[in-house]
């Protein structure tokens, strides 16, 4: 598509749904797509080499850092949420962990009312977008997605495994096989390919088949979306210069912005609460009351262990250092690969639920944040391991926090909910997470818990939580799919009451998976790419 002709389908926001939106609609040769990214579009050398990670996060050049009110159930504290400020969004800042979650997950969304999304209607598009090494009927092999085991093993992380099931806990072949038996422990899956990082804009944009049907436009905002007689027609734009103006699409515009920005910008096309955007001086096109409601997160908090064995810590020292760099240039091997997590174990901590409540994340290293929320790593050799609480009660809001589309949405979020059940559940998870480094073969090595402190018990350990608990940055809800008075789009990602306008990102989601949800995300882009094309009377080209 050249540069001047009108688009037929504008997909607003490069992210992990929005690259494989666009992607997957422009390989219809029927279909022209103008992509509008507000980020950075090249990828560089911190995208590219997993370790930068740390790099990434909280750094304004890749993330968005938006803002959240203070929030009373842990203290008080008023933090900032990541969102990927770059082509591929969160899948281009993450830590890489790919798991697609729980069957029950998916069922419960078509119960909630997103009939068409069960477990048995998504695992398809899972295998279609999957490139994985692993066997079987639950993966796909010529996906876009490039999925791969670590190249990165420590003798701990097998160790960790074993001592999961010393404590009770099972052993799974493979947590992204069959999902009505996703759970107990295993290796992590990570969203690389050849010891580098592999994100959505990878497999269905820079190596997409779209065959010039497809149009990249970044460092270039959208204010708003243009509705006409009901149907949405365009959008306008505030390019990297600050001119403003206004593109129009012949067959309409999907968005997929995030949790955080699809619900603002539908609400600065006012398309939202009526009284609300009454309130901000804008114009009411549509009463949707529930755009910005039902807004969820994974909450949970690190723990650390000091270990008289070999950690990525201790290792990367010194000379450590540059032997690493010197591998991963030379084999895309070693410590510069590593992901975030290199084991995980999905468990219960109750009986009677319908999936597991807590997801442990093992990492061979353990790292402390910094007072700008930067990453390092300290010089002992020690583990950590992330304990989530996989289905919070908690539940939040969104709203403008002013007319003007450059201003950061008013984030309204307790972490903890309202009442102590999200806490007590990730308090049994550190409990659990204790057993797990009690046990033999692992109890040999550890030298003693650096964080919080065996001694930190009870009430004590209840504290802590409340301290240090922070987002898992699995924001999803705030667009619910549904047919009820509530839901912001019906199944096929249509808003309600708005003709030629889509969502399609983690704000559709009814409720949360429970698992990291960037492979949820891209999955919800490549699905949702055939509910357009039906919309439009054309099959996948």
């Amino acid at each position: 598509m050249a540069e001047t002709a009108l688009p037929d389908i504008i997909v607003v926001g490069g992210g992990s749904a929005g690259c494989a939106m666009a992607g997957r609609l422009a390989e219809n040769p029927n279909i022209s797509v103008l992509l509008i990214e507000a980020g950075g579009d090249k990828a560089d050398m911190h995208t590219r080499v997993p370790a930068m990670v740390s790099r990434l996060v909280m750094n304004p050049r890749y993330d968005w850092m938006l803002p959240v009110e203070p929030d009373a159930s842990v203290k008080g504290r008023a933090d900032f949420w990541p969102a990927g400020k770059w082509l591929g969004g969160g899948s281009s800042i993450n830590g890489m962990m790919y798991i697609r979650g729980n069957a029950h997950d998916y069922d419960h969304w078509a119960q909630l009312g997103a009939t068409g999304w069960s477990y048995d209607d998504v695992l398809p598009y899972f295998r279609r977008m999957e490139n994985n090494p692993r066997e079987g009927r639950f993966h796909g092999k010529d996906g876009p997605m490039r999925v791969s085991e670590s190249r990165l093993r420590y003798s701990v992380t097998d160790r960790w495994i074993e001592s999961a099931t010393h404590a009770g806990v099972p052993r799974c072949a493979d947590l992204n096989g069959d999902g009505r038996v996703a759970e107990g422990v295993d290796h992590v899956q990570m969203s690389q390919t050849g010891g580098r990082r592999w994100s959505s804009a990878d497999g269905y944009i820079r190596n997409g088949k779209h065959g010039g049907r497809l149009t990249v436009m970044a460092r270039t905002s959208v204010r708003r979306i243009i509705v006409e007689n009901g149907r949405a027609c365009g959008v306008e734009i505030m390019e990297a210069g600050g001119a403003v103006r206004t593109i129009r699409a012949r067959r309409g515009v999907v968005l997929s912005a995030g949790a955080m920005g699809s619900p603002k910008l539908l609400m600065l096309s006012g398309i939202g609460p009526a009284a609300h955007l009454r309130e901000q001086g804008l114009e009411v096109v549509r009463d949707a009351p529930g755009v910005g409601t039902n807004l969820q997160d994974h909450v949970g908090l690190n723990i650390a262990w000091k270990i008289r064995g070999v950690s990525l810590n201790s290792e990367i020292r010194g000379l450590g250092l540059a032997k690493a760099g010197l591998e991963y240039l030379v084999r895309k091997t070693g410590m510069l690969t590593t992901a975030i997590a290199h084991a995980q174990a999905m468990i219960y901590t109750r009986p009677g639920l319908p999936a597991p409540n807590i997801q442990l994340a093992f990492s061979p290293f353990a790292f402390e944040v910094g007072a700008n929320g930067e990453r390092f790593l300290p010089p002992e050799s020690s583990v950590s391991m992330l304990v989530c609480a996989l289905h919070p009660a908690a539940r939040g809001t969104l709203l403008l926090r002013s007319p003007d589309p450059e201003a950061s949405p008013l984030i309204r979020h307790r972490l903890l909910g309202e009442d102590d059940e999200d806490l007590e559940q990730i308090v049994e998870g550190i409990e659990i997470a204790r057993r797990i480094m009690a046990q033999a073969p692992l109890a040999d090595e550890v030298v003693a818990e650096m964080k919080p402190g065996a001694d930190i018990k009870g009430d004590a350990l209840r504290d802590f939580v409340r301290t240090v608990a922070i987002s898992c940055f699995h924001q999803v809800g705030t667009c619910r799919m549904g047919t009820d008075a509530m839901a912001v789009v019906d199944p096929s990602l249509r808003v309600h009451g708005v003709d030629g306008l889509w969502v399609a990102d983690c704000s559709v989601a009814p409720s949360l998976v429970g698992a990291n949800t960037n492979a949820t995300a891209i999955m919800i882009g490549d699905k949702g790419a055939d509910h357009v094309l039906a919309a439009l009377g054309m099959g996948r080209g």
